[in-house]
């Protein structure tokens, strides 16, 4: 039963697995990057294995150095960890893919990653600016394939620079252009998107269902308003009452019920919290189980709602996007 899956992990349709449950780390710029490098060791000695990063969040530096030093006493080896980085869209350009990858993996102090994702579905003009913008403060995008940059991304994994390749925020349109590509090497292990139980991605989760991809969740807990991109004064996910009702029902914190609705649902479930206290209480995941009746009434709560706003159009509801 789930008290028995600690290190409970999924197969990708690459015959790669991935470990359920993984520790996101994209912080606020009010986070110090050494608090950062604490929560990565922290972490690995409550025993998190799944670390999810990206070129955007500027601290692979610090996280490779926490994994090397844990490496380095003998906690783990470094086939224990399951490393995720993203390619940022200034980086879509097919012959700056392999670009990207090779500046995490000089600053993981790593040979390789275990998945490497397109962060995003748009192609931004190449240059050192995440956000490159005109005079009038308008992003600048580029004009790329994105069946292109999927070809880079398949030559990264060939050249053994990542074990596994997938996306992040697409949604069932933006898939299906890759799916449908001429001389398609390798599908999308996995789509990495905002969800929790106000926005369960029902539809797309039963899409990707359907072609053997993964949906991995981020902003499971809601999303910290410190942030810049997170949208203000959006009702508090774990302050809702049905979740603290079922939660205090199974002795367990709102917390530990949003996180184990995504692995009951055979969602990949990233939790981000830096506090020692909380990332120990969201590993104690596996310890309980929801009932058929408890998966229905988180089910209810769905109001399609974004925590993370749209960092290139402008919208701020109804869309599977954002960065955690």
């Amino acid at each position: 039963m789930m008290s028995q899956m600690r290190h409970f992990s999924l197969k990708m349709n690459d015959g790669h697995t991935i470990p359920m449950l993984g520790l996101g780390t994209s912080a606020p710029s009010q986070v110090l990057k050494s608090e950062t490098e604490m929560a990565i060791k922290r972490a690995i000695d409550i025993g998190y294995r799944h670390i999810d990063s990206a070129h955007l969040y500027q601290n692979e530096e610090e996280i490779g150095r926490a994994i090397q030093m844990k490496i380095a006493d003998g906690t783990v080896k470094r086939d224990d960890i399951f490393y995720t980085t993203k390619v940022w869209g200034t980086f879509f350009r097919p012959e700056l893919v392999q670009t990207n990858l090779e500046r995490s993996l000089k600053k993981l102090q790593m040979s390789y990653v275990d998945l490497y994702l397109l962060h995003h579905p748009e192609a931004l003009q190449a240059g050192e600016d995440f956000f490159p913008k005109d005079t009038h403060g308008n992003i600048i995008f580029d004009t790329v394939d994105l069946c292109t940059t999927w070809e880079a991304m398949e030559k990264c994994k060939n050249e053994g620079l990542t074990r596994s390749i997938g996306v992040s925020n697409f949604n069932c349109k933006q898939l299906e252009r890759i799916l449908n590509k001429p001389g398609l090497k390798y599908k999308p292990v996995c789509n990495q998107v905002e969800c929790h139980p106000y926005l369960n991605q029902s539809k797309l989760l039963e899409f990707c269902r359907s072609h053997d991809i993964l949906l991995v969740a981020y902003a499971t807990l809601g999303s910290d308003a410190r942030k810049k991109w997170v949208i203000k004064n959006k009702p508090r996910l774990l302050q809702d009452p049905v979740l603290n009702a079922i939660a205090e029902k199974h002795r367990r914190t709102p917390a530990q019920v949003a996180l184990l609705y995504q692995l009951q649902r055979g969602v990949v479930a990233l939790a981000k919290s830096f506090s020692e206290q909380r990332m120990k209480e969201n590993f104690q995941v596996f310890e309980f189980e929801l009932t058929p009746e408890d998966m229905e009434s988180l089910d209810g709560l769905n109001r399609n709602m974004c925590y993370l706003q749209d960092l290139f159009s402008g919208h701020t509801d109804d869309a599977s996007y954002g960065n955690d």
